[in-house]
Order: C-alpha cells, then sequence, then structure tokens
C-alpha cells in the first residue's frame, strides 16, 4: 500500500534584498482567475537585475524581497478561470509591465506609460528566475508551435528595440546609427536592416561587437574615436548603450533635423544634451522605457518571421542553482559574456 502522493514542487530564486539571495523550493503555484501559469524555458539576465541584486536599481522600480526574471519564454501549463483552456500547451512570452488597461494613457496604446503605478514582471512582481510564473493572461503574446523557446527569451529586450523602431520611424533609403553593440544594439541591428537603410553604421568600441553587428546586417562598423568624423551625417540615431556621454554624442551625430532614440538606461551623472545644439539643429528626441504591447507585437512577428534571430547573442546558461555565478558574470567587463540565460 502506498502513501498519498506528494504535490509537484516548484523551484524559484528570490533576492531577499540587495546582495543576498536563496533558492526556495514549494508547492505549484495556481493560476487564479483571468490567469495562468507558465513553465519557464529560459530567463536572461540583464544589467537591470544585476542592479537589483546588488541594490542599485531606483527604489521606485523594485520591491524586496523579489524573484526577478522579466526576460523570459515558456509553455502555458495551466489556466485559471475565464481563460480559454486552449491555450494549455502553447509557447509564449509576455509583456512585463502590468499596466490597467484603463487610464488615459492605456486607452491611448501607451501601455508603458500607464498612470496607475509602477508594475512590473521581475521588480515587483514574481519574475522568471523560477520553476513557474503565474501572470495575467491578457499579458500573453503567442508564438509558433515550432519556435526556439532559448532565443525567445530575448523577445522582451526585442520587444524595447521594437518601440525604439517604431519611434524612429526609419524610412528606406536613410542613414542609420546605432550607438552601443550590446544586447539591444545587436537586436536595433537586425530591425532596421530590415527597413532597407541606404547606411546603417554601428558604434562600440569592442571590434568584436562590430563584427557581430556586419553579420546582423550593418553596412559599417566604428569605434567612437573613428565616429568623431560622422557628426551631423544620420537621419535617425538609435543610442543603445546608456554609457555616460552616448545621449549627447548621439545627438552630435543626427544630421539638422534628425531623429534620435535613447532606449539606454542612463545614470545620475550622465552628460546632458546641449540644448543650443538641440534647438539650432531642430533634433528630434524620443526616449524608451520598456515596450507598449504594440511594440511587443512587432518583435513577436519578427521573430516568427525570420526577421529577427537572437540566438546568436545568447554565450552563457546557468542552473537556477548557479544564479550566483550567473549574476556576477553579467556586467563583470568578460569580452565573451554576451547574454547570459537561466535555464530552470
Amino acid at each position: 500500500m502506498t502513501g498519498p502522493t506528494a504535490p509537484p514542487a516548484s523551484r524559484a530564486l528570490v533576492i531577499d534584498r540587495p546582495g543576498r539571495h536563496r533558492l526556495v523550493s514549494g508547492t505549484v503555484p495556481a493560476p487564479g482567475p483571468g490567469e495562468v501559469l507558465v513553465r519557464v524555458a529560459a530567463a536572461g539576465i540583464c544589467m537591470s537585475d544585476r542592479e537589483v541584486y546588488d541594490g542599485h536599481r531606483d527604489a521606485a522600480y523594485v520591491r524586496y524581497p523579489v524573484i526577478p526574471g522579466h526576460e523570459w519564454s515558456g509553455t502555458v501549463e495551466d489556466v485559471g478561470a475565464g481563460v480559454d483552456g486552449a491555450l494549455v500547451g502553447r509557447r509564449t512570452v509576455a509583456e512585463g509591465f502590468r499596466a490597467c488597461g484603463s487610464c488615459e494613457r492605456c486607452r491611448c496604446g501607451e501601455t508603458s506609460l500607464c498612470t496607475d503605478g509602477y508594475a512590473e514582471t521581475g521588480f515587483t512582481e514574481p519574475g522568471a528566475f523560477a520553476d513557474h510564473l503565474v501572470l495575467p493572461a491578457r499579458l500573453l503574446h503567442l508564438l509558433p508551435d515550432d519556435a526556439d523557446l532559448r532565443a525567445a527569451a530575448l523577445l522582451e529586450p526585442a520587444a524595447v528595440v521594437a518601440a525604439a523602431v517604431r519611434a524612429g520611424r526609419p524610412v528606406p533609403g536613410e542613414r542609420v546609427a546605432v550607438v552601443g553593440a550590446g544586447t539591444l544594439g545587436l537586436l536595433a541591428v537586425q530591425l532596421l536592416a530590415a527597413s532597407s537603410p541606404r547606411e546603417l553604421t554601428v558604434i562600440d568600441p569592442r571590434s568584436a561587437r562590430g563584427k557581430q553587428a556586419l553579420a546582423f546586417g550593418a553596412s559599417g562598423a566604428r569605434t567612437p574615436g573613428e565616429a568623431k568624423g560622422l557628426v551631423a551625417r544620420f537621419d535617425l540615431v538609435v543610442e543603445t548603450a546608456g554609457a555616460p556621454t552616448t545621449a549627447g554624442d548621439s545627438c552630435r551625430l543626427a544630421r539638422r533635423g534628425g531623429r534620435v532614440v535613447l532606449t539606454g538606461m542612463f545614470a545620475p551623472g550622465a552628460e546632458g544634451i546641449d540644448p543650443v545644439h538641440l534647438s539650432l539643429s531642430q533634433l528630434e528626441v524620443r526616449s524608451v522605457f520598456g515596450a507598449p504591447s504594440s511594440a511587443w507585437s512587432d518583435a513577436v512577428r519578427a521573430f516568427a518571421q525570420g526577421l529577427l534571430d537572437p540566438a546568436p547573442l545568447i554565450t552563457h546558461e546557468f542552473p537556477l542553482e548557479r544564479f550566483g555565478e550567473a549574476v556576477a558574470l553579467v556586467g563583470s567587463g568578460d569580452p565573451t559574456a554576451g547574454k547570459v540565460l537561466l535555464r530552470p
């Protein structure tokens, strides 16, 4: 005679406070009304996660203790009341912002500017550094049945880039520059190459990243020093680095009447944009923080159609048990480190 079967377990990586993490185990969470349960396939670690771990993220944008993980992919395992059961078994990603859907900004389609207060998966809500994740079904963006879930974990940064491309409005035949060749920059190269630019130049101090940008569709790669000769050359400049000088540098690269989109996360003390130059050059400057629903749709569609392939950006993969080693690699300056994944 056998005893009762133990309920299935689910693990999660919890950061209790800056510098302190632990791997916990409990029962698989159950989705509530309007929610789904996702089995996480892969979750990316980015500098924002490193900031959460180090305690450098603005206190208004994190809530400890927290299960991080805002870049992820997975498969729907269960649904709550009121959710279509046909979702079970579907491969998926999901928006991170828990937008209310009813405020003025949400009703205008600007879900990343929701005025109901900041809430985001992996920062204020449980994230995907776990075996399972529960979230509202309305946030899902379904993937093809044969989608590469390893690569799909990068669709969150791809959605940010898609938001930047939307804001930049590239026109075929234009001269375009991408400042920075990290994850965002290299994804931007892929999406911008699809707009048939006359010139697509990537600016980054790392020669290996420049070579990768060329493989992704860039027509040229320059170091910041070499880019000093490209002042006022570009119709559109997409900044992705978030380095202290790159906002100002990007504006100087744009032609008079050109467009600049800032996507990098700048730290206090970053160099400002010269208002005299901004005014006399009649530049249009936009910034991007996260991605609205429309940009998520763009990124998922480009991925499904093969216009966007994040897989070559992945260089390291770790199990949840090795989170400490994985997060230390992110932002370490290791030249071999690209996108780092956790694989529950």
